[in-house]
C-alpha cells in the first residue's frame, strides 16, 4: 500500500469545512423547529379532523414515507421552477427537509395522542378547560413525553439525511466536503473528517434533546 494520507490539505480549508457544519445546524435547527409544528397540526387533522383531511394526511404521509428523500429534493429544485415557483438551494433544502420530516413526525405524534386515555381528556373537560388546553395540556404534552426519544431519533436522521441536500448544491456540510475533495483529491482525508464532524454533531443534538427532556419533560420524582 503505497498511499500516503495528507490531512494537512483538508485541514486547511477547516473554514469551508465549519462554514458547511454550521449550515447543516441552521438547516437541521430550522427544520425541525418547522416539521415539528407540521407534525403536530397534522396529528391533530388526523386524529380529529374531517375524514377528507383524514385522507388528505394519510395520502401525504404515504407518499412521503414511500419515496427517497433524494427525489423529494429533486422534485422540489427542479419541479416547482415548472410551475413558477423558484428557490434557492438551500431555501429547497429546507422545505425538503420540513416535508419529509413532517410526514414522518405525524405518525410519531399520532401514536402518542392515541395512548392517552380517554378518561384524562374527560378529566380536563370536567376541569373546566377549554379544548385548545386540553389538547395542549392534557393530551399533547403526556403524548411528548411518550414519544420523545423516538422522535428525537427521527431528528437525528434529519440531520444525517441533510447531507443529501449537497445533491443541488446546498451549502451544507458534505457540498463543502465535496468542493474541497474536487481541488485536492483527498477523497479519503476530505470525508473521513467529516464523519467525525457529523458524529460530534450528532452527540450536540443527544445532548440538546436530552437537556430538554430533563428540563421540560421529566416527571417529577413522587414524594
Amino acid at each position: 500500500m503505497n498511499y500516503a494520507f495528507e490531512f494537512g490539505q483538508v485541514f486547511a480549508a477547516w473554514d469551508e469545512l465549519l462554514a458547511g457544519a454550521l449550515r447543516t445546524l441552521w438547516l437541521s435547527a430550522a427544520a425541525m423547529a418547522i416539521g415539528m409544528v407540521v407534525a403536530v397540526l397534522g396529528a391533530l387533522g388526523k386524529t380529529n379532523g374531517p375524514v377528507a383531511l383524514r385522507w388528505l394526511i394519510d395520502a401525504y404521509i404515504e407518499l412521503i414515507r414511500n419515496t427517497p428523500f433524494l427525489i423529494q429534493i429533486f422534485v422540489v429544485f427542479f419541479g416547482l421552477p415548472a410551475i413558477g415557483i423558484r428557490l434557492e438551494a438551500d431555501q429547497a433544502s429546507l422545505l425538503a427537509l420540513v416535508v419529509n420530516v413532517g410526514a414522518y413526525g405525524i405518525e410519531i405524534i399520532r401514536a402518542g395522542i392515541e395512548s392517552i386515555a380517554t378518561g384524562q381528556v374527560e378529566a380536563g373537560k370536567a376541569l373546566g378547560l377549554k379544548p385548545l388546553q386540553v389538547f395542549r395540556l392534557v393530551v399533547l404534552k403526556p403524548a411528548i413525553q411518550a414519544i420523545y426519544p423516538s422522535l428525537t431519533s427521527q431528528f437525528i436522521l434529519l440531520m444525517l439525511n441533510s447531507s443529501v441536500c449537497s445533491a443541488i448544491a446546498a451549502s451544507e456540510l458534505t457540498g463543502a466536503a465535496n468542493d474541497i475533495q474536487a481541488r485536492n483529491f483527498r477523497s479519503f482525508e476530505v470525508y473521513f473528517v467529516v464523519t467525525g464532524i457529523y458524529f460530534a454533531l450528532s452527540l450536540l443534538f443527544w445532548g440538546i434533546f436530552a437537556l430538554i427532556e430533563r428540563r421540560f419533560l421529566r416527571q417529577p420524582a413522587p414524594r
